[in-house]
């Protein structure tokens, strides 16, 4: 699933190309996707222009020039966002092998055409992903649900404390859980968790205030580092311009069970279950 530094890449190239295009039409091929009837859903999104994309954790928010809906955009494990233009063909999200050669796919649910004869096609192979349109009000609401974001001002050290000291639950789990803290997902967690020394699997409760420190700062670093090398990729992720996210060379612990800690370079990294996910960890750097 592409978690924030893999969103964020997506809003910023696909606004670079879409603000201020007019949709001319809307396609709804599986009616799963969006949120009620696909003829209403079609209808109230023709005429509209795209003013901005905005992002909250890893949900994308469109903006219009009329401010009656907002169109909610959330790729979940398989959604992938492809941008056809008249001289370009960019894609955002999970690779699907042969997607961009044929156009729309079997795995097309929804196909957004502009009046200058681009098109945005949202795949999505397991069904998972949205696009809902809806009210500002509910959109407010559905912010609200989310909780504090590395590299924002609600990222503090303070409301992060208070979030984790009283945890039964894994660090890992802490980590995970979008209405605590938004965007970070099974990779940036094992990350954030190696960085800081901390085996993901122990109570959060548990964490002394100098790891608690540590972990705070680790999340923000490895959120920053992700988003400056534009994502990571394995064999799911391409940005919205096609490319490998960066970030993959950068990777401490996850995806790499069994092979030598580039830290302490003694002890072979392990893989174990934690909150329900597949978790990495160095089991001499992390106590």
């Amino acid at each position: 699933m592409p978690e924030l530094p893999e969103v964020e890449t997506i809003r910023r190239d696909l606004a670079e190309r879409i603000t201020g295009k007019k949709i001319a039409g809307v396609s709804v091929r599986h009616a799963k996707t969006v949120r009620g009837a696909p003829a209403v859903f079609s209808r109230r999104l023709v005429g509209r222009s795209v003013r901005a994309i905005h992002r909250v954790g890893k949900l994308l928010i469109f903006i219009f020039d009329v401010p009656d809906y907002q169109l909610l955009v959330h790729l979940k494990m398989t959604g992938q966002l492809i941008y056809r233009g008249q001289t370009a063909l960019v894609a955002g999200g999970h690779f699907l092998s042969g997607a961009v050669l044929e156009l729309p796919g079997r795995h097309t649910r929804v196909v957004i055409s502009f009046s200058d004869g681009a098109e945005l096609f949202f795949n999505d192979m397991r069904l998972f992903g949205y696009m809902h349109l809806s009210d500002p009000e509910t959109v407010d609401r559905v912010k609200k649900t989310y909780g504090i974001e590395p590299l924002t001002p609600d990222f503090t050290l303070e409301r992060f404390q208070k979030i984790v000291r009283p945890r039964r639950t894994s660090i890992k789990a802490v980590l995970l859980r979008q209405n605590l803290i938004a965007g970070l997902g099974n990779i940036y967690a094992d990350e954030a968790c190696f960085r800081a020394g901390i085996r993901p699997d122990r109570p959060a409760r548990g964490l002394t205030p100098e790891e608690i420190v540590r972990l705070h700062r680790a999340c923000e670093h490895v959120i920053r580092l992700g988003i400056k090398h534009r994502g990571t990729t394995f064999n799911s992720f391409v940005d919205a311009d096609g490319r490998s996210g960066g970030f993959l060379r950068l990777l401490r612990v996850y995806g790499r069970d069994g092979e030598r800690c580039l830290g302490c370079k003694t002890a072979l990294i392990k893989k174990i279950r934690t909150a329900g996910r597949g978790t990495h960890f160095c089991p001499v750097c992390q106590v």
